[in-house]
């Protein structure tokens, strides 16, 4: 469950709740009582840094499986007799 920064503009009170992203916001102060309690907006807990397994893995698109090299999977060139289209 994600945690939320709450803060009661009525008397100042701050916390930090635990709740379901589907359940309702929080309202109610637990400090005063007032309707004044508000959901904080925070910056993200965590950053993407460094050449992790995007960049190293998917950035560049799909590649060919192990064991076959790219000239095996590169389609044949028009005019070669090596595909449906030309006549032999």
């Amino acid at each position: 469950m994600p945690i939320y920064a709450y803060k009661c503009s009525a008397c100042g009170h701050a916390a930090d709740e635990m709740h379901k992203v589907s359940d309702a916001a929080l309202t109610v102060c637990p400090q005063c009582g007032e309707t004044s309690y508000t959901k904080q907006v925070t910056a993200a807990g965590f950053a993407l840094k460094g050449s992790g397994w995007y960049a190293t893995d998917f950035k560049n698109g799909p590649a060919a499986p192990k064991n076959e090299t790219k000239a095996e999977t590169a389609a044949p060139a028009c005019g070669t007799g090596g595909c449906s289209g030309c006549a032999s």
